[in-house]
């Protein structure tokens, strides 16, 4: 009891000292005090307190000359820590004084930062992005489907962080406002904004001390996104210029895009078949963005990091590609002075929030090894490389991060949900210490975008190498059996190499085809692409092979053995510029290894000019495959004289050209049977050679020598096989006779189809 009593006294003494020493820290930097909603009791106090004490000793360690007042501050968190109780008292009004004490010593300690001190932010206020497809639907495009999820109503805002006054720069009711970047010189910024729901986003530059505004882009019908300055004086950015759909459903996507400081001479960038967006610079002058793009893999996992140099030429993966969670890596931003990215970890079927995350890819290119740190840090247990299906795992993270902003190593501005289940954002400084100090919000809508006004430093100025006509890109590869998932290879098995197209999507139906995800129209069985083969190249001894590809083709590279059948493929694509020269060491090779010792020079492929694509067996010129068009004919020659419905060998395996109201019977059993071994929207992860397609497919063994002594011809073989390594692909267009009918290709209209039901009594659909 006397031990109760005398704490009782301390607590009192050291309450009234408190109180003193809050009201002096509210004069001294005239604080607006805003709610911290961090859980609140003695343990996590005394936490933030040692989160604030390493962040102060951080900083006084880094900026030194900058810190020389470090010391009474570090008396500040003395006092405070001396107020915390040994017991779990329960005295909620000193756990409320001290919590708010802490809020401002908290406030007034981190915003010491030299980044920060004496400058301003610019931040965005609008509505959260409404719920839909993919982290990259926020567009809500004119006359797309999802265009009534425009919700207007936006602002840009300044906030002073010496004395926190708050300037609103640009504000409508029917508007939406994002994407700021600030100029080297920090004195004007690009945005994007969309006027209403009747039109979509422009690019806009505001000059920050007239606030006189001028218009970048204004093409009707296009978003123009993402817009970023370009130490030449030019800005990046992402447009649906080249309209085109997603594979997996029918949502509008973006390409990136450059143009002059005043918007002129808009030239297209990138040309994967989805979305380019988020691009950053890094101080080598590379441009870093975010992309979503498969081929032969699912949707969900096939959104990672990317370069590009700002001419459009040398894309490289950077980070994420063969990564099962999360979903989708997006909106990374270079920490100065650092080989590391802050990006945003989050799921495929969501926002564009999650965790953040620290990534350095000097440890690796994709999984937790190079993940550092993440916020909040039990994320980082969510990252994966394992099993599939878990694009989607990074939504349950509380609270949800967005719009990182680092200021160096271990401080960074971002928006975050104001508590765990609140979908509302403010404008925090977060550390990678521990703190989390909330620095504005607003009554109603979330706070996105935040970026400091100040100069900086131009990064690296990349001299030009493409050509602006329709002159073949040249690629070569120095030794095709270097790399990843090749062990068992031998030196002589690849012959050739086989150029794929994978072709944009430019039309959707509305009904859809469900057979892994979502087809509009339907497509294939399991997979959602049109694939065109542009030709193969021959393969030197050494591995080496050198050869011309149509410049603005996305494409990708299969290696064939002596027959012409897969040995591996690329499971992502790559495009050249006009006149651009582009190289790797081997397949899947590791992207974190220097050249060959023996050089590129000594390849015998670069010895000669570069190699023309030749089409094989009966292709006459590069045209989109399909089964009912390629492979069908070939089948109804030699097999269906025996594999009929009323044919004894038809039983065990139909090969009849019927169709049936999507596909036709042939293309059913060889997959139903197993005649078919193809990867379809595959994993996210590398496959070893040999693993599908005409190597692994039992069709083949039928083939050859031959069976039941038909004998097809080489052309015909070499058709097949090829057909088996794109991925067995049923549709060659994605543009469809019958939009409005069942999964966009059923002649018949869906009354039809019912009453056809009703009359036969089988369920047709």
């Amino acid at each position: 009891m006397k031990k109760i009593f005398a704490y009782c006294l301390v607590s009192l003494f050291l309450f009234s000292f408190s109180s003193r020493d809050y009201v002096s820290l509210q004069a001294e930097g005239n604080y607006q005090l805003i709610s911290s909603n961090q859980k609140t009791d003695w343990k996590s106090l005394q936490h933030r307190l040692d989160a604030l004490e390493n962040s102060l000793k951080f900083m006084e360690k880094k900026y030194p000359e900058r810190m020389d007042h470090a010391a009474g501050l570090f008396r500040k968190i003395r006092k405070l820590e001396k107020r915390i109780p040994e017991t779990d008292l329960k005295d909620e009004q000193l756990l409320k004084e001290l919590t708010q004490d802490i809020d401002l010593l908290s406030r007034k300690i981190l915003l010491k930062h030299p980044v920060l001190k004496g400058r301003s932010i610019l931040f965005v206020i609008r509505h959260q992005y409404l719920p839909d497809h993919h982290n990259s639907e926020t567009l809500f495009h004119t006359n797309e489907t999802n265009t009534n999820n425009y919700r207007g109503g936006s602002a840009i805002k300044r906030l002073n962080l010496k004395d926190f006054s708050l300037v609103t720069l640009a504000e409508a009711k029917e508007s939406v406002y994002r994407d700021l970047d600030v100029h080297y010189s920090g004195k004007k910024f690009l945005y994007s904004m969309r006027r209403n729901i009747k039109e979509d986003y422009h690019i806009y530059e505001m000059d920050l001390s007239s606030h006189a505004v001028k218009t970048l882009t204004r093409a009707k019908g296009v978003s123009d996104i993402d817009p970023c300055y370009l130490p030449s004086g030019q800005i990046v950015f992402s447009s649906t210029r080249e309209p085109k759909y997603c594979m997996c459903n029918i949502h509008i996507m973006a390409n990136l895009h450059r143009m002059e400081a005043d918007g002129a001479n808009i030239t297209q960038l990138g040309k994967s078949t989805l979305f380019e967006g988020h691009s950053t610079v890094l101080p080598d002058g590379r441009i870093l963005y975010d992309r979503w793009e498969y081929v032969d893999r699912n949707f969900g996992d096939a959104q990672g990091l990317w370069t590009v140099n700002p001419d459009g030429t040398n894309h490289q993966l950077y980070w994420g590609n063969n990564t099962s969670s999360p979903g989708g890596v997006i909106d990374a931003r270079i920490v100065p002075n650092t080989n590391q990215v802050i990006a945003v970890m989050g799921s495929c079927h969501d926002r564009p929030w999650g965790a953040l995350a620290l990534i350095d890819r000097s440890k690796g290119l994709d999984g937790k090894e190079p993940v550092v740190r993440t916020w909040p840090e039990y994320a980082r247990s969510l990252v994966s490389t394992e099993g599939s299906g878990k694009w989607d795992k990074f939504r349950k993270v509380r609270p949800r991060y967005e719009d990182p902003f680092p200021l160096d190593e271990n401080y960074f501005l971002c928006a975050r949900t104001l508590n765990n289940k609140t979908e509302q954002t403010g404008i925090y400084l977060i550390d990678a210490f521990g703190n989390e100090l909330l620095l504005h919000r607003e009554d109603a809508l979330g706070c996105f975008d935040p970026v400091v006004v100040k100069e900086k430093k131009r990064e690296r100025i990349i001299p030009e190498s493409r050509k602006y006509d329709n002159s073949p890109g040249k690629f070569y590869v120095q030794n095709v059996y270097e790399g990843t998932h090749m062990s068992n290879v031998k030196k002589g098995d690849v012959k050739y190499l086989r150029v794929v197209e994978s072709v944009e999507k430019k039309a959707w139906t509305g009904p859809a085809w469900n057979g892994q995800g979502v087809h509009r129209p339907a497509m294939n069985w399991h997979n959602f692409e049109s694939k065109r083969v542009l030709g193969v190249a021959e393969v030197e001894e050494d591995g080496s092979t050198y050869f011309e590809v149509p410049a603005d083709k996305y494409v990708y590279f299969q290696l064939l053995d002596k027959d012409k059948k897969m040995v591996q493929t690329m499971r992502s694509g790559i495009s050249l510029q006009a006149g651009e020269t582009k190289g790797c060491i081997g397949c899947h090779e590791n992207r974190l290894q220097a050249p060959l010792l023996s050089g590129a020079s000594r390849s015998k492929a670069l010895r000669k000019k570069p190699q023309r694509l030749k089409l094989l067996g009966m292709q006459t010129k590069p045209e989109p495959a399909g089964f009912l068009k390629d492979i069908q004919p070939v089948l109804t020659k030699n097999c269906v004289s025996c594999h009929d419905f009323d044919k004894k060998a038809g039983k065990v395996l139909n090969l009849a050209p019927d169709k049936n109201m999507f596909f036709n019977a042939a293309y059913i059993d060889l997959r139903l049977k197993g005649m078919v071994r193809v990867i379809g929207a595959g994993p996210s992860q590398l496959q070893p050679s040999y693993t599908w397609g005409a190597n692994k497919s039992p069709l083949t063994d039928y083939l050859e020598p031959s069976h039941y002594n038909v004998q097809l011809s080489k052309g015909e073989k070499e058709k097949i096989f090829e057909w088996l390594d794109i991925n067995a692909p049923y549709y060659p267009y994605f543009e469809s006779a019958y939009p409005d009918n069942p999964v966009g290709r059923s002649p018949l209209t869906h009354a039809q189809v019912k009453r056809l039901s009703e009359l036969t009594g089988v369920n047709l659909m």
